[in-house]
């Protein structure tokens, strides 16, 4: 079930924007680091045009959507039907895409022009796995996935060194330092598009 947020604009506001999907732990505090990287990826996402679609809720959900909301973009949340009684959406989703259960709101969630992923726990490692693998079978979705900072630089390695991973499979997906070259690497990537 698709929810337009009270006061918010049509989407056809942004008839030719790409839809970022951003990956991240619902665990990320107001004020922390993370938060602050989280708000201000928002932010250029936002000044790229791009339209940005998080899981819905706090931590770096909301630290991206409340960036990206002070930017102008639309923000899309993918929540749960069964948390709406416990767990309301975060104050700057404008466009709520409620999903039945969490293979719905993954589903949700991958259907995006491009993916970057944050810190983040078991759900944003699935989120990413999922995706990942998505893109090795798809050839239609060769789009960037982008994983942000050292967590990620420090498990990538080990993935590689502990799975059957493929240099080609490798490839698909790219680590930067932070929030800017998150941004660059989902430009330079979709430039040619």
């Amino acid at each position: 079930m698709t929810r337009t947020i009270a006061g918010a604009p049509e989407v056809e506001s942004w008839p030719n924007a790409r839809t970022v999907a951003v990956f991240g732990s619902a665990r990320v505090e107001p004020d922390s680091p993370e938060y602050e990287e989280a708000r201000a990826l928002g932010r250029s996402l936002a000044a790229a045009g791009f339209v940005v679609k998080t899981g819905g809720y706090y931590g770096a959900m909301e630290a991206v959507s409340a960036g990206a909301r002070e930017g102008g973009a639309h923000v899309i949340g993918v929540t749960l039907r069964p948390f709406r009684a416990r767990r309301p959406p975060n104050r700057h989703v404008l466009e709520e895409r409620e999903a039945e259960d969490l293979f719905a709101r993954v589903r949700g969630l991958v259907h995006s022009d491009a993916w970057i992923a944050l810190a983040g726990g078991i759900g944003t490692l699935a989120e990413v796995a999922l995706t990942w693998n998505l893109l090795q079978h798809e050839e239609r979705l060769r789009r960037p996935l982008v994983l942000v900072g050292e967590r990620w630089k420090a498990l990538l390695p080990e993935l590689m060194a502990h799975l059957i991973v493929s240099p080609e499979d490798a490839e698909l997906v790219q680590v930067v330092d932070g929030p800017n070259d998150a941004l660059h690497a989902l430009v330079e990537a979709l430039a040619g598009e």
